[in-house]
């Protein structure tokens, strides 16, 4: 299992043995009694949330529950009486036990770190019914009562040993490493922005969300009948919108990228026309945002699987680079993390192998990417390569290969070879490991929110994060 991820099987502490035998009505006597223990941790907190959809703040909230009875999170008082439901389904009764009531009485609070031991006794045994009254407790590893009560079941029927066989494992993906990024986005002014050719539903809805989350000052550019129709779509007002009228899609990425020159605005985002229309304005030799960087695409990534964030770049814009194309490819998402207070970020430049090999290209390109980040032509940044996508993420398998490298196992950057690569990559991360994608252009004189109508919300609100941090800092460097 990955190390950033939080694994556990749904069995106990001391687990049951590997058969289960159960205990018919009268086999069993007043004072028999079986128990489980299990150690509780923050993932128990989370796990369990996730499951019931009890998302009291109580239990996840550490800054709320410092301010409330016990001065700290709590586990769901359901989760220790789920201990008890185990110890009568698996050990007595047994396999076959049908749960008829259940009468609790929560007496202390169980903590992260605490392990619990569930017990249950039989009390009374209700002849012709088939049905066992049990006394059922749980204690903490200091032998203090947390939960008291009663159950009543029906015992099992028939004799029963059972091997239940693997459980379902369980993981936790930590989710949120933007998030930071995002509140640290909304406690700042708001940017002026321009939305280009917001003609659809969901364009129309992406500029009213980071509007409404503080992040974005939206103008709205495009043939204004064409976008009060989409807002009427999706059921929006646009009170409280400036609306740049154009004729079509084509002039109205024009429109955006003048504002921008002359720093009436400070983003672009792309509306409903296509990406290569946007960026054609934008690189325009006559008025465009054109830098002495080429312009690239990021993909700032948060993968529930690896340990920190991620950016995958170019997967959008680039489809073959060449060696100097990648040179600023790389120069961008470099300044981006820099910009994001990451000081010295580690760029691993992927190919399918970690030996140059002459007869793939992308291991040349990757050795001599090597060599001019050590010699100043990259800077900023930890660049080796080449190196396969395994021995990039995993300082596992980088090991067992046996790469000595600052980079290998710790990448922050994931510099790909073509744009098909990068695309298949981001994609799979997204829909493979549930990964929350934030779409930049870097390179043009101002950040460009680049997203598909298939992303989240999540995922745009990330970018217009992003885009307005970038803004904001770039503005601030230069003055």
């Amino acid at each position: 299992m990955h190390p950033a991820l939080t694994s556990f099987k749904g069995d106990m502490m001391n687990a049951p043995a590997q058969s289960l035998t159960n205990h018919l009505f009268h086999q069993m006597k007043i004072g028999d009694h079986a128990s489980l223990s299990r150690h509780v941790g923050p993932e128990d907190i989370e796990l369990f949330a996730a499951v019931s959809g009890d998302a009291n703040p109580a239990h996840l909230d550490a800054n709320f529950a410092a301010h409330g009875p016990f001065g700290h999170v709590v586990i769901h008082g359901m989760w220790t009486a789920a201990l008890i439901s185990a110890v009568l389904g698996t050990r007595l009764p047994g396999p076959g036990t049908i749960y008829l009531d259940q009468q609790v009485r929560f007496q202390k609070p169980v903590s992260p770190g605490d392990t619990v031991t569930a017990e249950v006794e039989v009390i009374e045994l209700i002849e012709g019914k088939n049905r066992v009254r049990l006394a059922t407790t749980a204690r903490n590893q200091l032998g203090e009562v947390v939960l008291s009560g009663e159950a009543l079941v029906l015992a099992p029927l028939e004799q029963l040993t059972w091997v239940p066989g693997n459980l379902p494992e369980a993981v936790i993906l930590p989710k949120g490493r933007w998030q930071g990024f995002v509140e640290e986005a909304r406690a700042l002014p708001p940017v002026r922005a321009a939305v280009v050719h917001p003609c659809s539903k969901s364009a129309i809805l992406g500029a009213v969300e980071v509007r409404d989350e503080g992040l974005l000052d939206p103008i709205l550019i495009g043939p204004a009948a064409k976008i009060r129709a989409a807002a009427a779509e999706a059921g929006v007002s646009l009170d409280g919108f400036q609306i740049e009228e154009t004729e079509h899609s084509h002039a109205a990425a024009a429109r955006a990228v003048e504002l921008a020159a002359c720093g009436e605005v400070q983003v672009l985002v792309k509306g409903s026309l296509h990406s290569d229309e946007l960026l054609a304005a934008v690189v325009s030799k006559t008025g465009g945002l054109r830098t002495g960087r080429r312009i690239s695409h990021v993909y700032a990534m948060d993968v529930p699987a690896y340990r920190k964030p991620v950016i995958v770049t170019d997967a959008a814009i680039n489809i073959a680079p060449t060696l100097e194309h990648k040179r600023d490819i790389c120069q961008n998402a470099v300044d981006l993390m820099r910009l994001l207070g990451r000081k010295q970020p580690k760029v691993a430049v992927l190919a399918a192998v970690e030996t140059v090999n002459p007869m793939m290209p992308a291991t040349l390109d990757a050795a001599a990417l090597t060599v001019m980040a050590a010699r100043g032509q990259i800077t900023g940044a930890l660049v080796d390569g080449p190196l396969a996508f395994d021995n990039a993420i995993s300082p596992e398998a980088a090991a067992t290969k046996g790469i000595i490298s600052q980079v290998a196992g710790e990448a922050d950057i994931l510099l790909v070879p073509d744009l098909e690569a990068g695309n298949m990559l981001a994609k799979q991360l997204i829909y493979f490991a549930g990964a929350t994608a934030a779409g930049l252009v870097l390179g043009a004189r101002v950040p460009i929110v680049l997203t598909s109508r298939a992303d989240p919300l999540s995922a745009r609100i990330a970018s217009a994060a992003l885009a307005k941090l970038v803004a904001i800092r770039k503005a601030e460097v230069k003055a």
